[in-house]
């Protein structure tokens, strides 16, 4: 009977050391996949954070949760996550308030447009950081995804460019 009980414990002991051993074995091979942020993203995030300090901070708060019914959260919301050019429209444009709605929640707040105060550069920056803090992780805003969205914005009515009035010539004489 002694001898059943030694070799039932030895066989216990074996099985938690394999035990052991597989779940460090799995831990290392499994945290070796684990998304690393790519350097030009992590230059972008970097300075995007320095933009969103000196631009948003102040509505959107440095926590992303922004202010209740008055400036939109930044934590996981469509508006954020989904489509980059739609989210640079916004920022380019800017809103009149209200069309903002989060959970049943309107946001009243108008955000004054960004186009001619920021680079295309930065509000990529500034939106690749959005995009990746505050619990979110989406994929980075380019300088091109700024542009596009940039090249569909209505230019305002005073810095389009004045149109020439046709010049009526006088008549000619006989």
């Amino acid at each position: 009977m002694r001898r059943t009980l030694q070799l039932k414990d030895q066989t216990e002991h074996l099985y938690m050391r394999t035990i052991i051993i597989s779940s460090i074995f799995f831990f290392f091979v499994f945290s070796s996949f684990q998304v690393k942020i790519k350097p030009g993203i992590k230059a972008s995030i970097e300075r995007g954070q320095k933009v969103f300090a000196a631009t948003c901070l102040a509505c959107h708060q440095a926590d992303g949760l922004g202010v209740q019914r008055m400036n939109p959260p930044l934590v996981k919301t469509k508006w954020v996550l989904g489509d980059k050019k739609a989210l640079a429209k916004i920022v380019l444009n800017g809103l009149k308030g209200g069309e903002i709605i989060i959970d049943g929640d309107d946001f009243h707040n108008p955000m004054p447009p960004q186009s001619g105060q920021l680079t295309d550069q930065q509000i990529a920056d500034a939106l690749t950081y959005v995009r990746n803090s505050f619990g979110n992780k989406a994929s980075a805003v380019t300088v091109a995804d700024v542009k596009a969205a940039r090249g569909t914005v209505a230019v305002p009515v005073a810095q389009k460019p004045a149109t020439k009035a046709p010049v009526k010539k006088a008549p000619v004489k006989h």
